[in-house]
């Protein structure tokens, strides 16, 4: 009976060890998928990222007739029109514009809009101008040069939010099987690639390119969010662990 109490206190230490244990560890990163499209190549003309922050007053209109482009609405929400159709894209959602295809945004009467361009640009049309007054346009980001290593064949545009939870630590070594551009929204947060360590702070661009080994990590009390614009090969997952490239 002595020992039979004794396992059975034994038992309720190990599981409130266990408990306690699990309260300790950080939740999962929460990868939220906002749009997707689909680019019938990337190599026939070389490509490059760029990033704008777009700012609309109430009943203002603009348009857009560009390269594939997504969509995020940081702030207020946008009304947008391809062709015959229209959606709204509320505040923290996002769209997928095709190629060649116009597109018009607007505002509410009542609150101004503000939302981010995630443009995959040919080079040689990197300097025109994608949307005109009344639009308040500001250049996040402007690939250097053109992306690298991007390969044959049909891939996916699509637009995620990741948000990494407080006092992460760096997850598993991995990299992208295409590139991808983000903008860290809220938080800060850690960057570690080729045995450097460096800080990502909210309102910072941040490029990723095929093949590129690398960690995240949250040591902050605060949430890191991210947006994260990313093309990879048509039936290949987009992070793959590293090894696997």
């Amino acid at each position: 009976m002595r020992l039979r109490s004794c396992l059975t206190i034994a038992l309720v230490g190990c599981l409130s060890g266990i408990a306690a244990l699990a309260q300790n560890q950080p939740a999962s990163t929460v990868r939220t998928l906002l749009s997707t499209g689909r680019i019938g190549s990337v190599i026939d003309t070389p490509l490059a990222f760029r990033l704008l922050s777009v700012r609309l007053s109430p009943t203002q209109q603009a348009s857009y007739t560009g390269p594939n482009a997504m969509l995020y609405a940081v702030a207020g929400g946008v009304r947008l029109q391809v062709g015959g159709d229209s959606q709204s894209v509320v505040e923290g959602g996002g769209a997928f514009i095709p190629s060649g295809r116009a597109a018009i945004f607007d505002t509410s009467a009542q609150e101004p809009a503000n939302f981010l361009l995630f443009i995959l640009s040919p080079v040689a049309d990197i300097q025109k101008p994608p949307l005109e007054s009344p639009a308040t346009v500001e250049e996040l980001y402007r690939s250097p040069e053109p992306i690298p290593g991007l390969q044959p064949g049909p891939y996916e545009y699509s637009l995620t939010q990741v948000s990494l939870p407080p006092a992460m630590p760096p997850n598993p070594p991995h990299s992208r099987s295409g590139a991808a551009l983000y903008y860290i929204a809220a938080g800060s947060g850690m960057f570690t690639a080729q045995g450097k360590t460096e800080p990502r702070t909210a309102g910072m661009a941040h490029f990723e390119p095929r093949g590129l080994v690398h960690q995240w990590a949250n040591p902050g009390d605060a949430p890191l969010t991210l947006i994260q614009a990313n093309i990879s090969p048509e039936g290949i997952p987009a992070v793959l662990a590293a090894g696997a490239q």
